[in-house]
Formats: C-alpha cells, structure tokens, sequence
C-alpha cells in the first residue's frame, strides 16, 4: 500500500493506493513541522488517519508546506516511520509536490498560487532551481495572501472604492484595530488575510478587482517566472488562486510570451497518477 499526502498548514489530503489499484481518499488537519511538534502530528494521524489506512504501508511519500530544511524533513520522517514502520518515507516540500502533478515526469516550470505562492524549475523528477517564495511580507506575488494584504491595505487607507468598501465592511464587520490585531498579534495573520480571497471573487467583475488580481499576476510572472528560461518549458500552475482566475493567468501568460501548460486546482490526484507510473521506483 502507498500513502501519498498533499500538506498545507490547514488541512491535509491523504490518498492510499491500496494493493488492487483502488483509492482511498482522507482529509486531516494540516500538518506544518515548523508549527506542529512531533506528538501532536503522531496524535492527528493515529486518530484520523490510521483508522481507515492501518499501519501496514510500504512507501510514504508526504509533500508539504513548511518543509524548507534537511531538519524539518527529518523530523516528519521520525514521527512517520515510527507510526508506519514497514513504509519506506520520502518527505519533500510542496513545490515538488506540485511540480510532479502537474508536469508528470516532464520538464517543466511548476507553480502554486493558492494560499502562498511558490515556483520552480522541474526536470521530471526533482526541482532543480526555485526561486525563493518569501512568505506573505516579502513574496507570494498572486497568492491569496497577497491578494489580502493589498485588498485590505487600501480599506485601512480609505482607497478603495466606495462601494466595495461599503460591501467589506458589511461582510465583515471589521474597523482598523480588529484588522491590526489579526495580522500582528495572533497567529496565522497569512490565513486570515487569505480568508479575504473570497470576498475577491465574489466582486471579480469590479474594475478595482479586475485591476487587482491582473497586477497581482503580473508581479507573480516578473518576479519568479522570468527567472527561470521561460522559453523553453513549459508553465504550469497548481491551487485554488491560479485555477479560478486562470483566463486572466493565460492573458498575462501571453502578454510575457510564456506558453501555460496544466493548470490544475488540487496536486493529489495528479501526484496518484506520477506515483503509480512509478510504482516499482521510489526516487528520491
């Protein structure tokens, strides 16, 4: 049996190949090391996720959100192989992840926009250059954090239009020192300000929004895709941001004669499909 999970700092999706071919599906709470110690990860997956898989895997492999060093990838590695003794475990970071369910095991220029955002370089099995993501504060370029922190920067500065500031305040019922305290004095201020990612496309037909998300990708493909030789690959998008706005993605796409290739909401099943052509091989 081989387990495969998609991670990020919210919610896992698990998908066990069982030995007849057939798949599994299971959804936990997200699994972030840099957040999370050992004992409460053990605890999630011995209550949500054992249960419907047993301990009798053969290969585990775990693609997540905050897996940025040897030591966090160690770490994930211990709590696994302790739960799942038998399994052989490659624990990677979700940008490889992505890059292998959206480009199989060709070439090619993957990238998440989602929540965060993040690229790389893919040759068919391992990321070979990334360009550093930054995080919310310095980066993210399109990602729905991103498009939180300039939506709501220009509510606190009054520069929104007045309608659509009229809407946000009727959705939400926030004021300056409500939005103050949810991003510099509680946790996750990358989640709340992604939260506002719906309020995005519900007023996407707004010229305020249109502008804002064409800009946002805009900064996206200057800052990360043209970094790499974009000529020559290939690029291909996993998450919910990119997949939603996807007609305005492939317009500047074009406008930086970049040629799109997947454009997929969710990596899980395109990383079942990567792992089963690969049944016999685990790579790391």
């Amino acid at each position: 049996m081989v387990l495969i999970a998609d991670s990020g700092s919210t919610k896992v999706d698990w998908k066990c190949i069982k030995d007849d071919g057939s798949v599994v599906s299971v959804m936990t709470s997200g699994i972030n090391p840099v957040y999370h110690s050992n004992d409460v990860i053990s605890e999630m997956i011995f209550k949500f996720l054992v249960p419907v898989t047993g301990q009798e895997v053969d290969k585990l492999f775990f693609y997540g959100a905050g897996v940025v060093s040897q030591a966090m990838k160690d770490k994930l590695k211990t709590v696994f192989s302790a739960i799942f003794p038998a399994a052989e475990v490659l624990v990677d970071s979700d940008v490889l992840g992505a890059a292998r369910a959206c480009c199989g095991h060709n070439a090619g220029i993957a990238c998440i926009i989602g929540t965060g955002s993040n690229s790389c370089l893919f040759d068919g099995s391992h990321v070979v250059k990334n360009v550093a993501a930054g995080g919310f504060i310095l980066g993210d370029e399109a990602s729905g954090a991103y498009l939180g922190v300039k939506l709501v920067s220009d509510f606190i500065k009054g520069m929104l239009p007045a309608d659509l500031s009229d809407a946000f305040v009727k959705k939400y019922n926030v004021d300056y020192s409500q939005i103050v305290e949810n991003v510099y004095r509680k946790p996750s201020p990358n989640r709340y300000l992604s939260g506002f990612a719906l309020f995005i496309q519900e007023h996407r037909e707004h010229p305020y929004i249109k502008s804002l998300i064409k800009r946002s990708f805009e900064a996206f493909f200057d800052r990360n895709v043209l970094q790499y030789e974009y000529d020559k690959y290939t690029v291909n998008f996993v998450g919910s941001i990119a997949y939603i706005y996807r007609d305005v993605l492939k317009e500047v796409a074009e406008s930086r004669k970049c040629t799109v290739g997947n454009i997929i909401q969710a990596p899980a099943q395109g990383l079942v499909e990567y792992h089963r052509a690969d049944m016999n091989r685990f790579s790391i």
